[in-house]
């Protein structure tokens, strides 16, 4: 199908067959191996440059939002289970709870190429932008 002009002011697509709305991947389930829910996504971070989803940070904990912790986890450890309606993760709770984490509020200290680097090594994944 050709491009159409048109198209580009819809902003009520949310989910096709390969694609999904971010709004939509926020609030998503996230499960561990066993698929036990474990958390949820509370938001994802797009490399600004190449477009490449870089992270999901999972909100892991807390009730109603408060008390919740927040885990970036490198896109490629999530994998879209349709049976569960959710993302599943290798991950274990075990090992989430020592993952390294951060504050909502510490937004621009948080994100630089060192804790990158530490995150990428932690899970044991090649950083996204090799």
């Amino acid at each position: 199908m050709a491009y159409d002009d048109n198209r580009v002011g819809e902003s009520n697509v949310k989910e096709t067959h390969d694609l999904i709305a971010s709004d939509k991947v926020e609030g998503t389930k996230v499960y561990d191996p066993r698929g036990e829910h474990i958390g949820s996504i509370a938001r994802i971070l797009l490399e600004k440059r190449t477009g490449k989803v870089s992270y999901a940070v999972l909100g892991f904990g807390g009730f109603l939002g408060m008390g919740t912790d927040h885990y970036p986890l490198p896109w490629s450890k999530l994998t879209y289970d349709q049976s569960l309606g959710g993302y599943r993760v290798d991950v274990t709770k075990e090992q989430l709870e020592g993952a390294p984490k951060y504050d909502f509020d510490d937004d621009e200290e948080y994100w630089t190429a060192d804790n990158g680097r530490r995150l990428y090594d932690y899970y044991g994944v090649a950083p996204y932008w090799l």
